[in-house]
């Protein structure tokens, strides 16, 4: 197998054009025989490269408005031809199929196309047949055959042309193996597209396809190795953040603050959330970032230290000041001004994210877990409760107040791990109980967390007293609600639609609290 290969014969074809006209450039003054077709001819030739268009190459005319021009034996036996089988050779010579070296293609732009919400037509014609079939053609090949499909292969390729002469083996293997990810991650877009348009939330075959935009130091634990992958939407979040500043992220860092993010984007007022371990330690709403700052941290100022800052608002330099006050892991948020970055600018450690938006809760889409030999998959929780929407089921209704609160702390409910439950007071979580194995034991942490920062606050009450308390699922019994009303909370959210649903009712009545049940559960296993 030849370890350098000149590169003689190439074909350009790009929807991308980035790069072209410098590469096409360097091709000619190398002496390369340029093949193009369409747009990218006109491209070239525009810029004074000299170029052969396909069909004269080939003999045969590009014809059904284009979706017929490079599949055709010329083209495909050029890529496909193994330069030391003699029959192989032979049979070009036969045939006049003169070998091509390197194909530089780019799909055309299914995936934006989409995107934009285009007409199911346009989406069709977008679909590129001929474009994979070389791309694959090429790839099998490598061993001669140098396949280009990134605006960035074309000047890595260039710099090796300069120096080398030719394409290497490893160059062309590893070009060979992003291909092929290439045309697996196209097809995955299409069929995932084509069954969304017949309503197959999951077809018999699902394909996954992910554009890796950071190696990662190591996965949870030094041990594991990690990346971090965009699946290529427009749903603004980790995927589209830039960090202005800081160390780099880790995978920890990573999951802990897309949770935050994901989390502070359920409020339209301003909102501040703090995370550790993936868990929301503290939760609040006010009339700006500073104020919710304040009351997020009271919840548990303990958990909060090295904790994720996510913000639904840009960050201004008084809620800089706050959160840079303690020590702080990441802070993301849509944006932040300039007084703020220069408030953060002083932790030099602290990584800060900005996004450029908010990711919608309600947005569609899949979420995945793997099990040995699989994955699971699920529709995103984009459930949101109303006011309108809830049941009262207890003599007394809640108040005005009550009800605002109740429907924070569902809604915050909903990003801590199950078994869940969130003590709120004032549009501000007064104490969080999560993941434990029975949901008596989460009100009784969440109680707890509450006098604990009371003490941290100098008071003498527990912040839960005079709260509401949520439940991510139905009691199953009186205990975990008799706990709540003991902590001091007046008012209840859940899910209802347990066997003992009369049992907890009477007992909030009992203990004269107010009972709402919301219909829908938001287990976060």
């Amino acid at each position: 197998m030849t370890d350098i290969v000149p590169i003689r014969r190439a074909l350009l074809s790009v929807s991308d054009k980035t790069g072209l006209i410098e590469f096409g450039r360097f091709l000619a003054e190398k002496g390369v025989e340029i093949l193009s077709t369409g747009g990218t001819a006109k491209a070239l030739r525009d810029a004074g490269v000299p170029v052969k268009d396909v069909s004269d190459h080939t003999g045969f005319p590009e014809i059904l408005d284009g979706r017929v021009k490079t599949l055709v034996p010329q083209v495909h036996g050029g890529l496909l031809g193994r330069r030391d089988l003699p029959e192989h050779v032979a049979q070009m010579g036969e045939h006049a199929i003169a070998p091509i070296d390197l194909v530089a293609v780019n799909l055309y732009p299914f995936e934006a196309t989409v995107a934009k919400g285009a007409a199911f037509d346009d989406c069709i014609e977008n679909i590129d047949i001929g474009g994979p079939a070389m791309i694959r053609s090429a790839a099998k090949n490598y061993a001669h055959v140098a396949v280009l499909t990134e605006p960035s292969h074309l000047a890595e390729v260039q710099a090796e042309m300069a120096e080398k002469g030719g394409t290497t083996l490893v160059t062309r293997r590893r070009l060979a193996a992003a291909a092929y990810a290439r045309t697996a991650a196209y097809d995955a877009a299409i069929s995932g597209w084509f069954a969304q348009q017949q309503g197959e939330a999951f077809p018999p075959r699902l394909a996954v396809a992910g554009i890796l935009r950071q190696t990662l130091r190591y996965g949870e634990n030094p041990h594991q190795q990690a990346g971090f992958y965009v699946d290529g939407t427009d749903r603004a979040g980790l995927a589209t953040s830039r960090q202005v500043q800081g160390k780099e992220l880790s995978y920890n860092n990573l999951n802990d603050t897309d949770a935050a993010f994901e989390c502070v984007a359920e409020f339209d007022r301003p909102a501040i959330v703090i995370v550790k371990h993936a868990n929301p330690c503290g939760v609040a709403v006010a009339d700006d970032l500073g104020a919710a700052w304040d009351a997020a941290l009271r919840c548990d100022p303990v958990s909060a230290f090295g904790g994720i800052v996510a913000a639904n608002r840009v960050l201004d330099a008084a809620a800089a000041e706050r959160i840079t006050a303690i020590f702080t892991e990441v802070v993301v948020a849509p944006d932040a001004d300039e007084a703020a970055k220069a408030v953060f600018a002083r932790k030099k450690n602290l990584r800060l994210l900005l996004t450029g938006g908010l990711p919608d809760p309600g947005a569609p889409g899949l979420t995945f877990r793997s099990v040995a030999g699989g994955f699971l998959a699920q529709s995103r929780d984009a459930g949101r409760v109303e006011a309108a929407g809830l049941k009262v089921v207890t003599q007394r209704a809640p108040t005005a107040q009550e009800m605002a609160d109740l429907l924070f702390a569902f809604r915050v409910c909903k990003h801590v791990k199950s078994n869940a439950i969130v003590y709120a007071k004032g549009l501000a979580t007064v104490g969080i109980g999560a993941g434990q194995m029975n949901r008596v034991e989460s009100s009784r942490i969440a109680a707890w967390k509450s006098e604990a920062a009371a003490k941290a606050a100098g008071l003498d009450r527990p912040l839960a007293e005079g709260s509401v308390v949520a439940s991510d699922a139905f009691f199953p019994f009186a205990d975990g609600l008799e706990t709540a009303a003991a902590a001091g909370a007046t008012a209840v959210i859940q899910p209802g639609g347990s066997m003992r649903d009369a049992e907890v009712i009477a007992a909030a009545d009992k203990a004269g609290l107010a009972m709402v049940f919301t219909g829908m559960r938001h287990f976060r296993h």
